[in-house]
């Protein structure tokens, strides 16, 4: 049975988008519950064919007095602006999910001055095939059974870990950015087999699904990938070459590495976005 809570999306650009497909696909609500915002009158029109439910133009105000629950979608330099606009009419009931990057859950409670759940989610890219890595930060006021809701929301476009709010710079630079990461080293696995010979269509459809495997064996085995890499592994065979020539150019130290520097950007943003806030008016 779908959830009976109203639901409002404010942004229905790429994650907006998603979440409304995955809480439609998932039975997390049906229809007649579920609204939403644009900006954009095209983009506003576009999901309302998809998906076929109630899109507005800036109509915010309209859509959260309405919901029970409001998942912010939006940049996060518009996020400020739009929660002045609705702040007013927020309950003490409403239960908020923002997916904004960088924006921090004090900054929302300091705009909308009320005490009330406030969920942060910082979602990748793969929420729109519903296979995302969502982080899960809370300011402590919503009940179990409002961080159940928010959790299966979250949960039909992906998997939903549940960390500190501090850990979401790690989160950002980890899953979020991730995805680029992951497509680099396929593009890489690609141009392998084209030098080697093999086709572009081949090449291609071997790198995604290779990929794909190997982390879905990850997932369902529950093994470590250290021990799933030895089991691909024979002595003096082709893989251990591979390896070693791997290791070589220090393609784990170069990913962490990654997670590290991303991680300083995404606090520096957080920080940059607070000043920003605290010198307007």
């Amino acid at each position: 049975m779908p959830d009976t809570k109203r639901i409002a999306v404010l942004g229905a650009g790429n994650i907006g988008g998603a979440l409304i497909g995955g809480i439609l696909t998932g039975g997390v609500a049906d229809r007649k519950h579920l609204v939403a915002t644009d900006h954009s009158p095209e983009r506003a029109k576009e999901v309302a064919q998809q998906y076929g439910i109630t899109v507005t133009v800036d109509g915010n105000v309209e859509a959260v007095q309405g919901a029970d629950i409001i998942i912010l979608s939006v940049k996060p330099g518009q996020l400020p602006g739009v929660l002045k606009e609705i702040r007013d009419h927020l309950r003490d009931d409403h239960v908020l999910i923002s997916v904004a990057a960088a924006v921090p859950i004090a900054l929302i409670e300091k705009i909308v001055a009320k005490r009330l759940p406030i969920f942060r989610a910082m979602p990748n890219i793969p929420v729109v095939v519903q296979e995302g890595a969502i982080g899960l930060a809370a300011n402590g006021v919503g009940s179990a059974a409002q961080r159940k809701s928010v959790e299966k929301i979250l949960g039909a476009v992906g998997v939903v870990c549940s960390v500190e709010e501090d850990l979401m710079h790690a989160v950002t630079a980890l899953s979020g950015s991730g995805p680029a990461y992951a497509y680099m080293f396929i593009e890489a696995l690609i141009a392998g087999g084209l030098k080697m010979g093999l086709s572009r269509e081949n090449s291609t459809r071997l790198s995604e699904q290779t990929v794909l495997g190997a982390a879905k064996l990850v997932r369902e085995t529950g093994l470590h990938p250290a021990i799933l890499r030895d089991q691909v592994i024979t002595p003096g065979g082709v893989t251990i070459s591979a390896i070693h020539e791997l290791e070589r150019h220090g393609l784990r130290a170069m990913l962490i590495s990654a997670v590290e520097t991303a991680t300083s950007r995404s606090r520096k943003l957080t920080e940059e976005l607070l000043a920003k806030f605290d010198k307007e008016p």
